[in-house]
């Protein structure tokens, strides 16, 4: 019989036992305790506790140290939290797995203050590749540099501030939001893109007052430079390949543990490498639990979708039960779709990537097969877009319930559509983090009045009765859940400002948030997202109580241990 298996039997005698009155002997031997703590369940049953134990995979019990004692024996592994804070194993409730993994083995421009760290930074590079080899980054942010190059269209350089240092290598660097990139000289002309070559539907090629392509490529514009790359890696051999891949799971696996995420929502990846995740959970080689969304053509989904379907098992690692796709781009690169002209672009509105017919078309797909249905939508004209085709869905299909269909970022709100969130029942998977980080930049793109109105309305939502599912959508930001629980109680920018506190969310609400709320957003909240006796043994112990210390000292807190069903797989310093 599995630990899980046994735990659950041992829960279940210990109950029925407790129901005919009679005298039980001492408790079954836990594999595991952690006691002398502070711990915050988040379980409305027993909301604080000292000790937990766990037998396995489950935890078996949660009380006082002495009730806990019962369950220590001599092989019993007893961590002493010396006062310290015990919480539900994190929950990421959107980010991009194999994402964090590769940005362990490329350059990472997150933390550039301004251009010309990032030239050195892909001058270092190219010293070090072999000719005609390809630099990737990601990371950069303009509204974030301390200085704007010259020269520059939109406050992005030109490539030939680039090429200087890169000749002979094609560099393609990602912008943080996913939603633009960078190409130097070398790889515009390896995707043939010149002055002549056509917006693609959905995204544009930046150009200069002569019509030459800056480098700067908008939404879809980043495809047509990355099918060069694309056509690069394809020489490479299936074995090269599949270890790079493999590396990069197990990077993203040990990125993740160190911040406390037990489980993470892997929001958008295609067939090939939920073949590999299927692969590695035979092995019993998946670092953390992973829940899936699907990223695929409409017509892919339609024939494949039903293969696809993996449902959650005893102490699962691979949950493939859901839907991706975007409908708008990103609001720091002026491609979410917004009702109204860009404050700082009044030409533009935004792109839409999709037509809004192809996102019902997949609302039917998701539907008619079952699936869970999460939409990209930033701007408030997207917003609006889902919101209308995930009602219209809903009225076809009165038979179906529990759907949990959720929008994914929900950044900017039209006050109308705000309660419609908790009136349909759709979940708005929000990361707390870009609030703060996008914060000093926001009311330029949209104005005082609608970033006041309708930007992270953490708030108005709750009070409308949705669920929030929080996250960081790294690589775009670290993923450290207490960044993101941060912002999401103080809404404080690194300068110290507030941004519109009336948006705050409690500290209870934050953790919750980022534990039961996300495993109700993935269906998993009977097995995950509090210390519940017979939930799996995911817990994280921190050096700092977050939910009593001074607001301002919640960053400072860090992870001790991650315990990931009733293993300890990080423990700080080792």
């Amino acid at each position: 019989m599995s630990h899980s298996g046994r735990a659950g039997l041992l829960v279940m005698a210990a109950a029925l036992c407790a129901a005919c009155g009679t005298d039980t002997a001492a408790e079954p031997a836990a594999d595991l305790v952690l006691r002398n703590g502070r711990v915050i369940t988040v379980d409305s049953a027993q909301p604080e506790a000292q000790a937990v134990a766990m037998i396995g995979d489950e935890i078996v019990a949660v009380g006082t140290d002495e009730e806990i004692d019962a369950y220590v024996d001599d092989d019993t592994e007893v961590i002493d939290l010396a006062g310290r804070l015990a919480i539900p194993g994190f929950i990421e409730g959107h980010a991009h797995y194999m994402g964090v993994g590769e940005a362990k083995m490329n350059l990472d421009l997150m933390n550039v203050r301004n251009w010309d760290e990032v030239i050195g930074m892909v001058g270092a590079a190219t010293r070090d590749a072999p000719r005609d080899a390809w630099i990737i980054g990601r990371g950069w942010h303009q509204e974030k540099w301390d200085r704007v190059p010259e020269p520059s269209v939109d406050g992005v350089p030109l490539h030939a501030s680039l090429d200087s240092v890169s000749t002979d290598n094609p560099v393609l660097l990602t912008h943080a939001s996913g939603h633009a990139a960078f190409a130097n000289g070398r790889a515009l002309e390896l995707a043939g893109v010149d002055r002549d070559t056509p917006d693609p539907p959905g995204g544009e090629i930046v150009r200069d007052a002569n019509g030459d392509p800056t480098g700067l490529l908008r939404e879809t514009a980043e495809d047509l430079v990355g099918r060069a790359f694309e056509q690069a890696e394809s020489t490479r051999t299936a074995a090269d390949r599949q270890e790079q891949a493999r590396r990069a799971i197990v990077l993203a696996g040990e990125e993740a543990l160190s911040k406390g995420v037990t489980t993470f929502v892997d929001a958008g990846t295609g067939f090939g490498t939920i073949d590999l995740y299927r692969e590695l959970e035979q092995e019993n080689a998946l670092p953390v639990r992973l829940y899936v969304m699907i990223r695929a053509s409409n017509e892919d989904l339609a024939v494949r979708l039903a293969d696809y379907r993996t449902d959650a098992e005893e102490n699962d690692f691979l949950v493939v039960r859901s839907i991706k796709v975007s409908i708008d781009g990103a609001l720091g690169s002026h491609g979410a779709w917004v009702l109204e002209p860009y404050e700082d672009m009044p030409a533009s509105t935004g792109l839409f990537l999709v037509e809004p017919g192809s996102v019902a078309r997949t609302a039917e797909i998701a539907m008619a097969n079952g699936f869970q249905l999460n939409v990209h939508a930033i701007g408030d004209r997207a917003n609006r877009e889902v919101l209308d085709i995930y009602e219209r869905t809903f009225a076809a299909n009165p038979d179906q319930r529990d759907l949990r269909w959720r929008i994914e970022h929900a950044q900017h709100l039209h006050p109308d559509d705000i309660p419609r969130f908790g009136e349909l029942g759709v979940i708005a998977a929000m990361q707390g983090v870009h609030a703060t980080s996008d914060a000093p930049w926001i009311p330029r793109r949209l104005g005082e009045q609608r970033a006041r109105e309708g930007a992270y309305m953490w708030r108005a939502l709750i009070d409308s009765g949705a669920t929030i599912a929080n996250g960081t959508d790294a690589p775009v930001e670290d993923i450290n859940p207490i960044a993101s629980f941060y912002s999401s109680v103080s809404r404080r920018t690194n300068t110290g400002e507030v941004f519109y506190e009336a948006q705050r969310m409690t500290r209870e609400e934050a953790l919750r948030s980022y534990t039961l709320d996300n495993a109700f957003a993935t269906f998993a909240e009977d097995t995950k997202g509090s210390l519940t006796p017979g939930k799996l043994a995911d817990v994280v112990v921190l050096s700092k109580d977050i939910m009593t210390i001074p607001e301002q000292e919640i960053p400072t807190a860090v992870v001790d241990l991650t315990i990931l069903g009733g293993e300890v797989r990080y423990r700080r310093g080792d």
